[in-house]
């Protein structure tokens, strides 16, 4: 198997929306919330729009276009946010995922980003268990979206907990 993964171009936006409507249909239907999942609400006019403000990652196997992945830089500049993180069911547990995240978290560095963030539905112990795996762990939750969301973090470097703590409040800041 032939695993490629690149920075997303305008020609990809429809690939992208099938990867995401496909691969969020699942996580809705396991949370049983359809109604709640906004990427199933996503246009590929809205991923065109992401582009200019994100870095959105595709993954083709064997030339097929597999997952994707969206890395955005959150004010001050040292926190990353990972969304729209997707791979087409029929391809799971085949190293993509992980491979997307390595991706991003290479181009983090990149940034100078200290630490990576990302929801998930905390009652989703697979998710968990990947994430955990990849090395972020639960920092806190929230039912900003009618479920329990467990934000995620991964330390790029080593964090003291009220620097972390400091630059996520300054990250999430509304």
């Amino acid at each position: 198997m032939d695993l490629v993964i690149r920075k997303a171009s305008e020609q990809d936006v429809f690939a992208i929306h099938e990867i995401v409507q496909e691969a969020f249909k699942e996580y809705a239907r396991e949370l049983g919330l359809p109604d709640k999942v906004a990427a199933l609400k996503e246009t590929p006019h809205i991923i065109l729009e992401e582009m200019r403000k994100k870095t959105i990652f595709i993954a083709f196997l064997d030339g097929q276009p597999v997952g994707t992945i969206r890395l955005e830089v959150l004010p001050p500049g040292k926190v990353g946010y990972i969304s729209r993180f997707g791979v087409r069911p029929q391809v799971q547990n085949c190293g993509v995922g992980k491979a997307l995240i390595k991706a991003v978290e290479e181009e983090a560095r990149k940034l100078g980003l200290r630490v990576l963030t990302l929801h998930t539905a905390s009652k989703m112990t697979s998710l968990i268990r990947f994430y955990y795996g990849m090395g972020f762990y639960i920092h806190s939750t929230s039912t900003d979206r009618g479920y329990i969301r467990a934000l995620l973090c991964k330390e790029l470097e080593q964090c003291d907990a009220l620097d972390l703590n400091a630059e996520l409040n300054a990250a999430y800041a509304k």
